[in-house]
């Protein structure tokens, strides 16, 4: 008999190369590529390619990295997380809530990089306030002890091959977790890339 009181442990989410083709752990990656080093995440350049650091006003803390690429932007996170169970199915969860309470419609179906979010979340827009609405992909890949989440607008929620280009640039991210210990779902700390205006 099994012990009920125990939650289920969440069975991790991600492409099965995921190991060769990425997201890749710091220990898979190539270590003779050119990588822009963020700390938690390395991000491949590549022609056309511009990065943006989101930081947290009041700490001043980057909280999230942003890459316009293909008429489209990816904004991503990298996350701790337990070694044996995945994030992705309980974040998509909190998503899916967060989405319907600002009053926006949101959709479950098997992409590329395993199940995603499609959200049409409401916005308001321009100056004369008028409100529109905003498509947007909502990916999470599962690695070793790390939850790699991503965001994605504009060409890429529509187009095919505009898709396939950030679906790719996704797959390029390395995620450094570090040895120290870190309660699941926090942040990976990012930092300022040490090359200043690499675009």
């Amino acid at each position: 008999m099994t012990d009920a009181s125990a939650a289920p442990e969440e069975p991790k989410s991600a492409p099965e190369d995921r190991a060769t083709a990425g997201p890749f752990d710091d220990s898979e990656a190539n270590p003779v590529r050119p990588y822009i080093d963020l700390g938690g995440i390395k991000v491949l350049p590549r022609e056309g390619l511009n990065l943006r650091l989101e930081v947290e006003e009041q700490t001043k803390r980057i909280v999230a990295v942003g890459l316009d690429y293909a008429d489209s932007t990816l904004q991503v996170q990298p996350f701790a997380a337990p070694r044996t169970a995945g994030l992705w199915e309980e974040t998509r969860e909190q998503i899916r809530q967060q989405i319907r309470q600002q009053g926006g419609r949101v959709e479950e179906r098997e992409g590329p990089l395993g199940p995603e979010l499609l959200a049409e979340v409401p916005v308001i827009a321009g100056a004369d306030g008028a409100a529109g609405k905003r498509l947007a992909r909502f990916v999470g890949v599962d690695g070793p002890r790390w939850f790699l989440r991503g965001v994605i607008g504009g060409a890429a929620t529509s187009d095919m091959d505009a898709a396939a280009q950030v679906e790719d640039l996704f797959r390029s991210i390395v995620v450094v977790r570090g040895g120290s210990p870190m309660p699941p779902r926090d942040l990976i700390p990012l930092k300022m890339p040490s090359t200043p205006g690499v675009a």
